[in-house]
C-alpha cells in the first residue's frame, strides 16, 4: 500500500485535490488546530466529570434517601453505555461520526442535568443511564474522527494527548469536586459542567464537518444498520446489568440474575468481539483482547490500593488516594512515549514492556502488607504500572485503527470498548468475590465507609486480589506478542 494512499484515515479527498502528505505535519498544524483542541476538550470535560462525579456522589445519594440504590447510580451508566458503544459504531460507520458526537455529548449533558435536579434516587439514577447513553456515543465517535482525520504517523501523538488531558483532572478533579460540594452543594458539580460543553463543540464541530463527516467515501458503500449488532448489545446490557444487580448482596436468590445475566452476555459478548478473541488470534483479535486484560486488571487491582492502605497501614483516606496521583502523570507519559516516531518499529515490543510493568507493581503493591515495608512503595510502584498502562492503553487504540478498514473503524472501536468495560466489571466481580471470601467483608462503598470508621479486613483477602491480578497481567504479557498480524484488509472482521 502506497505511504500515500488515502485509506490511511478513511477519507477520500476530492478527485482535484492533492493527496495529503502522510510523513509530515502534526496534531496542532493549521490543519489540525481547531479539531484537536476541540476533541482533546471533549476528553479533558468527561475526565473532569468522572473524577469529580465520584467524589459529589456519596453526597448525592444521602441527601436523596439513596444509599441502597448507590451501586446502580454507576451501573446504570455502564449498561446503556455498553449498549451506545455498539450504536455509536455503526451510526458511525454509516453515516459519519459528527451526528453520534454530537448526540452524544448532548444526551451526557442532559443526564448531568437530570441527575443534578432531581428530587428522588431514581430520578439520579436515570440521569447517570441517560449520560451513560452519551458517554458511549461520544468515546466511540471520537475514535472514528481520530481514523478518519489524522493520518497514521500523527495518530500515536492525538492518542498521547487524550491521555495527557486526564492528567490534571485526576490531581485537581476530587479537590474541585470536594469544596465545591463543601461550599455550593453536589448539584453544582452536576449542572456546572454541561455549561462548559459549549466550547469544544463550537471548536471542534466545523473541523469534524469539514474533515470528517459522511461517508468513508463518495463512492463508498453506505453500509446498512446490523440488526443483529443491536440485538446483541442490548443482549450484553441487559446481561452485564442482572450480574451488577446479583452481586450487590450474596445470597442464594442472587443466582437467578446472575445466570440470566450470564445467559444474555456471554453469547453478546461473543457476537460483538472480533472472531478469534477468546483463543487470541494474532492481529486485530489480540489487540481487542489485550485492550480487555490490561484494563481489568489494573483497575480491579487498584481498586482496593487505598482500602488496602487505609485498613492495613492507618493512612487517611486522602493520603490513601494520593498515594497514586502521580499515576496520572506516569501514565502520561508512557503514552506520550509510544507518540514518538522512533517508537513505531518496535510497538508490539513497547507493549510487551509495558504489560510486565503492569504486572510488576500489581503483584509488588501487596508487600505493604508487611509491616517493614515502607508505604510509598506502593506510590512507586503504581508509579511504574501507570507508566506501563499508558503505553499499553494508547498503543492498542492505535493498532486497531491501523488495522481497521476505514469503513470498520466504528465496529472495531466499539469492539475494543466493550472489551474494555467488560472486563472491568467480570474482574472486579471476581476480585471482590475472593476478597469478601477470606474474610475482606464488605466492598466498594461500604467498605470505604468502614475503612474510614477503623474498621479492618484480613491481610490474605487483599493477596487474594493482587496476586491473580498480576497473573492475568502477565498473561496480557504473552498476548501482547500476537499483536502483529496480516494487513488490515485481511483482518478478521467482527461477528
Amino acid at each position: 500500500m502506497s505511504a500515500l494512499d488515502p485509506r490511511d484515515t478513511g477519507v477520500a479527498p476530492p478527485a482535484d485535490a492533492p493527496l495529503p502528505e502522510r510523513t509530515g505535519g502534526s496534531v496542532l498544524d493549521r490543519e489540525h488546530r481547531a479539531l484537536s483542541i476541540g476533541i482533546v476538550s471533549v476528553v479533558l470535560l468527561i475526565a473532569f466529570e468522572a473524577t469529580a462525579v465520584g467524589t459529589a456522589m456519596p453526597v448525592a445519594a444521602r441527601e436523596l434517601n439513596g444509599i441502597p440504590l448507590y451501586a446502580f447510580a454507576f451501573s446504570a451508566y455502564f449498561t446503556t453505555s455498553l449498549f451506545a458503544m455498539v450504536l455509536s459504531g455503526q451510526w458511525s460507520d454509516r453515516s459519519g461520526p459528527l451526528a453520534p458526537l454530537t448526540v452524544g455529548i448532548s444526551a451526557f449533558a442532559a443526564g448531568l442535568l437530570l441527575s443534578g435536579t432531581a428530587g428522588t434516587m431514581w430520578l439520579f439514577v436515570l440521569g447517570r443511564a441517560v449520560q451513560g447513553l452519551g458517554g458511549g456515543l461520544v468515546i466511540v465517535a471520537l475514535y472514528v474522527i481520530v481514523s478518519r482525520a489524522y493520518s497514521e504517523t500523527l495518530r500515536p501523538a492525538i492518542m498521547a494527548a487524550f491521555a495527557a488531558s486526564w492528567v490534571v483532572p485526576s490531581v485537581v478533579g476530587p479537590l474541585a469536586s470536594g469544596t465545591v460540594t463543601e461550599h455550593l452543594g453536589w448539584r453544582w458539580v452536576f449542572v456546572g459542567i454541561p455549561v462548559l460543553v459549549v466550547f469544544p463543540l463550537a471548536l471542534a464541530l466545523p473541523a469534524i464537518r469539514r474533515t470528517a463527516s459522511g461517508p468513508t467515501g463518495p463512492d463508498a458503500p453506505v453500509p446498512p444498520y446490523d440488526r443483529r449488532r443491536i440485538r446483541l448489545a442490548l443482549g450484553i446490557s441487559a446481561g452485564a446489568g442482572l450480574l451488577q444487580y446479583a452481586g450487590q448482596e450474596l445470597r442464594w436468590l442472587s443466582l437467578l440474575p446472575a445466570v440470566a445475566g450470564a445467559v444474555l452476555l456471554v453469547p453478546a459478548a461473543r457476537g460483538l468481539l472480533p472472531r478469534g478473541t477468546y483463543r487470541a488470534a494474532r492481529g486485530l483479535p489480540s489487540v481487542v483482547l489485550l485492550r480487555g486484560i490490561a484494563a481489568g486488571s489494573f483497575i480491579a487491582a487498584e481498586s482496593f490500593v487505598p482500602l488496602m492502605l487505609v485498613t492495613q497501614r492507618g493512612l487517611s483516606p486522602t493520603l490513601a488516594g494520593l498515594s497514586l496521583a502521580v499515576g496520572g502523570a506516569t501514565w502520561a507519559f508512557g503514552s506520550y512515549l509510544q507518540s514518538r516516531s522512533w517508537t513505531e518499529p518496535y510497538r508490539e515490543r513497547l507493549v510487551v514492556i509495558g504489560m510486565l510493568l503492569v504486572a510488576a507493581a500489581i503483584a509488588a503493591a501487596p508487600s505493604v502488607l508487611i509491616a517493614s515495608v515502607p508505604v510509598w512503595v506502593v506510590a512507586v510502584a503504581w508509579g511504574f504500572g501507570c507508566l506501563g498502562m499508558g503505553m499499553v492503553i494508547a498503543s492498542t487504540s492505535v493498532l486497531l485503527l491501523k488495522l481497521s478498514a476505514p469503513e470498520e473503524a466504528g465496529a472495531n472501536s466499539a469492539a475494543l470498548q466493550i472489551s474494555d468495560g467488560l472486563s472491568n466489571v467480570l474482574l472486579l466481580a471476581a476480585g471482590g468475590a475472593a476478597f469478601a471470601a477470606l474474610g475482606g467483608g464488605a466492598v466498594g462503598h461500604a467498605a470505604h465507609t468502614a475503612a474510614s470508621a477503623g474498621a479492618s479486613s484480613h491481610p490474605a483477602a487483599f493477596a487474594a486480589v493482587f496476586l491473580p491480578m498480576a497473573g492475568v497481567a502477565a498473561v496480557g504479557a504473552w498476548v501482547a506478542t500476537r499483536l502483529g498480524g496480516p494487513d488490515r484488509a485481511e483482518a478478521p472482521k467482527s461477528r
